[in-house]
């Protein structure tokens, strides 16, 4: 037979004092994500108000009142030079975008293999490549440097591309994609049914890695788009300069002539917007294809 407590009785050891001191616990996370908002959004918002002022009202207004300057800005900034600037955006997509592509292409072959294929030294090569995560490019920009000197190839475009095409990071998000979503049993059943090994790894591994290689491809854009140093190395031609040494260029420039500086935050403001876009439509794409992947299965 159970007995009731009593109704004034206090809580047990150990139980919850009440939604009052849920509400607190919960309070702290909240403003410790809106602190690192703020942190993080502050230096944008600067960005993008002093985008619209004029070279006068710069250094002469409230930091974070809005000028009437943008489209002069918009207007000097096409036409310095000819238009370099946009020549500046246009290698910096081609750079990103055929990088990241190859690169992609590059992780998926390879992380599919790791994931797959059992073969000696494959604990080993992969331990290499988790090396190669934790190695920062500064060090690798020399010897990159030296290897393409040797081939005749630097200050061209393929001295930016080359080097990023293989990227540990996106081989090792590739295998561990790969052996989580692709299941051994279904590669054995298309070598039953007589498929190749390609054939199996386009029409039946590649379709399961989707949404994995659409990461690899965001995260390698991204990372060549910002790149800096290794074009800073590799190219004394300007106008085969990304957008990131291009507006370096001018920023160095603006120290004598300081009408460059609102040419400078414009170029880094119209820069963001490609990086947006992308993510937005890639983010679009990731999302349908993991619902398509949930339905077929």
């Amino acid at each position: 037979m159970s007995t009731l407590a009593p109704t004034g009785a206090p809580p047990a050891a150990g139980t919850s004092r009440g939604p009052g001191r849920r509400r607190r616990i919960a309070l702290v996370p909240t403003v410790a994500l809106l602190l690192g908002a703020l942190y993080c959004l502050l230096p944008v918002a600067w960005v993008v108000i002093a985008s619209t002022k004029s070279g006068s009202e710069l250094f002469s207004t409230f930091t974070f009142w809005p000028g009437t300057g943008f489209a002069e800005n918009l207007s000097d900034l096409g036409a310095y030079r000819d238009g370099v600037y946009w020549q500046w955006m246009g290698n910096s997509a081609l750079y990103a975008g055929m990088g990241a592509l190859l690169s992609t292409c590059v992780s998926a072959v390879s992380g599919y293999a790791l994931a797959t294929y059992r073969f000696r030294g494959r604990e080993a090569l992969f331990n290499v490549l988790l090396a190669g995560v934790l190695m920062p490019p500064v060090i690798l920009a020399v010897p990159q440097y030296l290897l393409l000197a040797q081939a005749d190839l630097t200050d061209s475009h393929l001295s930016v591309l080359l080097p990023q095409i293989l990227s540990p990071y996106g081989v090792y998000l590739a295998r561990i994609y790969a052996a989580a979503a692709v299941p051994a049993d279904v590669v054995e059943a298309g070598r039953m049914d007589g498929a190749g090994e390609w054939r199996i790894f386009t029409r039946v591994a590649l379709p399961m890695m989707l949404p994995g290689l659409v990461t690899v491809f965001l995260f390698q854009f991204v990372a060549i788009w910002n790149n800096f140093l290794l074009p800073y190395i590799m190219l004394s031609d300007d106008e085969k300069f990304p957008i990131t040494l291009g507006l370096y260029t001018l920023l160095e420039q603006g120290a004598s002539t300081p009408a460059l500086y609102t040419l400078v935050i414009t170029g880094a403001f119209l820069a963001v917007f490609p990086l947006v876009a992308l993510f937005l439509v890639i983010q679009r794409f990731w999302s349908l294809d993991l619902l398509s992947g949930a339905v077929k299965s």
